[in-house]
């Protein structure tokens, strides 16, 4: 990564690839955790670091945030300067595009309140990760958060972790249930952070390992659908001492939420 006196936008260009409603899990889960944090900011700032190829899924985090701030303003960073002009034919009020990377460059002096980094970090070295948040979350307004998500193709297997000013706090796991055949077929999907330390030993595999155990300990419940399987699972696991960060309301959307703490490299 170019160093802090460079004028360039910090990063990398990604792939870019995305999809229409890729990202609507992890919205779904910003508009709850987040909305507190939107609602009382007196400048509703939101950033979407590393959009891609097509603006399709700024252009619905921003409709979705609408909904609990009418004027919340989303912007857009990339740092392929094509990207950026494709993208803004889909401008409109409260919606624009910009050339930044990690630095959040495009933003002047403002400081956004939520930045969403979506399927961004996952190509870069897992040793570049610390820096790339603590460069996001010391332009974050206080209070604000950074989430930091991959998922496969489709938006069926999602993972985040939730950044802010004193650290990484949690990583959810969200899934489309209806044919999973088990959880932890999210590894695949682990933010960069978390996804090379799946191997005995670390506490991320014991994570993934106890989401497999107490999803087989809850088959009985099977024929009651794959929800009150997962609600079960989660029952489980909480029983089981992890530090669960949700409840019932959360889990019956496919989503379970751990403190860092408990999922925290070695």
């Amino acid at each position: 990564m170019p160093g802090p006196s460079s004028s360039r936008p910090v990063g990398t260009v990604t792939r870019g690839t995305t999809n229409p409603n890729r990202l609507r899990r992890l919205d779904r889960w910003l508009v709850s955790r987040a909305g507190r944090v939107l609602r009382s900011a007196p400048d509703p700032l939101v950033v979407d670091l590393g959009f891609g190829a097509s603006p399709v899924t700024t252009v619905e985090l921003a409709d979705r945030l609408h909904r609990v701030r009418p004027d919340v303003e989303v912007v857009g960073l990339e740092i392929d300067p094509g990207r950026v002009r494709a993208a803004r034919a889909a401008q409109r009020p409260g919606l624009s595009f910009a050339r930044g990377g990690f630095e959040l460059g495009g933003l002047g002096a403002r400081r956004p309140v939520l930045v969403r980094a979506a399927n961004v970090l996952r190509q870069y070295d897992e040793a570049d990760v610390p820096a790339a948040w603590a460069r996001v979350v010391d332009r974050l307004h206080p209070g604000g958060l950074l989430v930091d998500a991959t998922c496969d193709e489709l938006g069926r297997r999602a993972s985040w972790v939730a950044v802010g000013a004193d650290g990484p706090r949690s990583l959810t796991v969200s899934l489309r249930l209806a044919g999973t055949d088990r959880p932890g077929e999210v590894a695949e999907r682990l933010p960069k952070a978390l996804i090379h330390r799946n191997v005995p030993g670390e506490r991320v595999h014991a994570w993934v390992a106890a989401l497999d155990a107490a999803w087989e300990r809850s088959a009985a419940l099977r024929g009651f659908g794959a929800r009150q399987r997962w609600i079960a699972t989660c029952r489980a696991l909480a029983a089981d001492g992890w530090p669960l960060l949700d409840g019932p309301g959360r889990w019956r959307l496919g989503e379970v939420t751990v403190a860092w703490t408990a999922v925290s490299p070695r």
